[in-house]
């Protein structure tokens, strides 16, 4: 079955190709072909993970070489996969979260466009080169590769991003990503370079052992390359300070949505600080500033989104926010629950993506909160399904993929040195700020009397629910699959305090070195008792802002201290006006200075001088035949001149 393992990548890939050339596939072909291709891939990753799984192979890695990439002066990184357990859950993640989304979205994407189903073929060449470039990224057995597979993510969330092309808007947020994760990508680009001059390979394994054994902990070359990994890893990532593109990605329709966000290009970041831990075991300080980041992530995150109208904003902001979470895991040594966090979000945050685009298609394309509301009889299915993930994402049973949370707040609580209380109570705030968004999401989306959109929606058509068909299989049935995710995704790693085994814990053992106990059984329930309750009371401040009271958050939101908190909080903490000042009026400024662009100047000229020589010359051709043969013979004189002379 190992055999198989290069077909995981190939066949996104071969539908890539499939759907490129077919120009004249039919939209029923192009469904086939865009979601069967991943489908596929997601059968052959679940067949390799049970053969993992039952019958391990030795050493707990598997390498598949394809063939010898490059071969200059020593330096010959290979087309090679490798399997681990790392890999294969990623893997796993990848292709079926991502075969539920493909699935949602032919039926989804059928009604999108002027007209309907506008650019359907393109929609999904550029979804399956995106899983294909995921997965290359996540199963290279060297950062040569991974890096390959890591530009490819990024040109792919250029395509996604700015699918809607004629709006210009869509097209800057496009650019937008583009940009800012470029600053990242340079970071990693000067890693690997670093990395090879004074380690010799980019061979993941050969450069932890070759690391370990050159570096001395705390030395200046780990604590450099460290510092740039990080850098990459933040820009993919969405984590301070290169944020800012993510909430702008929304531009895109809501199946890409779902897919950067939750199984591919955001976590990118997380797997690479994952898969070089070695690496960052050496930095010490680079390691805590991972932590740091992703609390300090976490936090502005969530309350930004606390300010939100538009629903899929909200959700872009939890995003930011849960990935701050898996980099503080990482940074407090938590890696397996870094990637079981990973795990469970994919879960749940693609379900609240994919449902909000059924409650956002279903209203005419509103997207203010404020002007939706009476939902919940009107899309029963859509209601309750979103209801499991936004348990899951508030860590509230009975959804148990909350679960990886906990992990990550009661792994802060037992990081070493001062900064252990301080990561442990920005974690425990974010519980509570997480909680009170999504059920603010949910109190003003589904609750209360109908809004504005809604009652345009019932308006629509004959009967009393004209506006609200029944959901498609095809969208319904993803909607379903997550939700039972969610409910039971957290069985995978039930708390050793409820009584449960670390089955995922010790399933990434053979990767990851075995996580110090700070805690016992009995100091673990406390702390999930205090997380769960934290949780607990942001719904009730949600439920007596948002439904029970609205007049009091109305009231608060009108004072001067609140609109201005408000405002800045909508804005992003001010991070894209700091950088609009400080870095795009500037660069905007000179370009219009430079719109003749001066370093064009010497081509010009020269083209100038060669003109003018031209006109010269031109004078010359007189068309009389004496001219000429005086012009040979002066000409000849002068050579046997210059030739006796010199």
């Amino acid at each position: 079955m190992f055999a198989a393992l290069w077909l995981i990548p190939a066949l996104p890939l071969a539908g890539f190709l499939l759907l490129v050339a077919g120009q004249r596939l039919s939209r029923r072909a192009v469904a086939v072909i865009g979601a069967g291709s991943v489908g596929l891939a997601a059968v052959v990753a679940l067949g390799v993970a049970c053969r993992f799984i039952v019958a391990p192979p030795p050493g707990h890695a598997v390498t598949q070489v394809l063939w010898t990439w490059i071969n200059v002066a020593g330096f010959a990184p290979r087309m090679a996969l490798c399997l681990d357990a790392l890999s294969l859950a990623m893997t796993i993640v990848v292709t079926v979260v991502g075969f539920l989304i493909h699935l949602y979205a032919t039926k989804f994407m059928a009604e999108q466009g002027e007209p309907p189903g506008e650019g359907y073929r393109r929609f999904f060449a550029y979804m399956n080169l995106f899983v294909a470039a995921m997965l290359i990224l996540v199963l290279a057995d060297n950062l040569l590769l991974l890096y390959l597979g890591w530009e490819g993510v990024g040109v792919c969330s250029y395509l996604l991003i700015g699918f809607w092309y004629r709006d210009p808007a869509n097209g800057r947020a496009a650019m937008k990503a583009f940009i800012v994760t470029r600053i990242g990508d340079t970071a990693l680009a000067v890693a690997l370079c670093l990395l090879f001059v004074h380690l010799g390979t980019l061979q993941i394994q050969e450069l932890a052992q070759r690391a370990t054994a050159q570096w001395a902990p705390g030395s200046t070359l780990p604590l450099l390359v460290t510092a740039l990994l990080l850098g990459g890893a933040a820009g993919k990532s969405a984590q301070l300070p290169l944020q800012t593109w993510l909430p702008d990605a929304m531009a895109g329709p809501t199946p890409v949505s779902a897919l950067i966000h939750a199984a591919t290009m955001v976590t990118a970041g997380v797997y690479l600080v994952a898969r070089t831990q070695a690496l960052f075991a050496l930095a010490p300080a680079v390691q805590l500033l991972v932590a740091v980041l992703g609390a300090a992530t976490l936090l502005l995150a969530g309350c930004s989104a606390l300010a939100q109208e538009d629903l899929k904003r909200v959700l872009a902001y939890s995003t930011i926010s849960q990935l701050g979470y898996m980099f503080l895991a990482l940074g407090v040594g938590a890696w397996s629950a870094a990637i079981f966090h990973f795990v469970t979000h994919a879960l749940f945050k693609s379900l609240l993506f994919l449902a909000a685009g059924v409650v956002i298609a279903r209203l005419h394309e509103e997207h203010s909160m404020f002007r939706m509301g009476g939902l919940r009889r009107r899309l029963p299915l859509v209601f309750w399904t979103f209801l499991a993930g936004a348990f899951a994402l508030a860590s509230l049973p009975p959804a148990t993929a909350g679960f990886s949370k906990e992990m990550i707040v009661s792994a802060a609580w037992g990081a070493p040195g001062r900064a252990g209380p301080w990561l442990y109570g920005a974690g425990l705030a974010g519980v509570f700020v997480t909680a009170l968004y999504t059920f603010r999401m949910v109190f003003l989306t589904f609750f209360g009397a109908p809004g504005d959109a809604t009652v345009k929606a019932l308006r629509a058509g004959a009967g009393p629910d004209a506006g609200f068909p029944r959901l498609e299989r095809a969208m319904a049935l993803p909607l379903l699959v997550l939700a039972l995710g969610c409910l039971l995704g957290g069985l995978l790693e039930w708390p050793a305090s409820l009584g449960g085994q670390p089955r995922f814990v010790h399933f990434l053992g053979t990767i990851f070195p075995e996580a110090e106990a700070h805690a016992t059984l009995a100091m673990e329930r406390v702390l999930g008792v205090v997380a769960e309750v934290t949780a607990l009371l942001g719904v009730l401040v949600a439920y007596l802002l948002y439904l029970r009271y609205p007049g009091w958050m109305r009231r608060l939101a009108a004072a001067p201290a609140g609109a201005a908190l408000r405002s800045f909080w909508l804005g992003g903490w001010g991070f894209d006006a700091f950088y609009d000042r400080l870095l795009v009026r500037p660069y905007a400024f000179v370009a219009r200075i430079n719109q003749s662009d001066f370093l064009d100047r010497p081509g010009q000229w020269l083209a100038g001088l060669n003109a003018l020589l031209h006109r010269l010359l031109s004078r010359t051709q007189t068309g009389r035949v004496r001219w000429y043969a005086a012009s040979l013979a002066a000409g000849a004189i002068l050579i046997v001149m210059l030739a006796v002379l010199l």
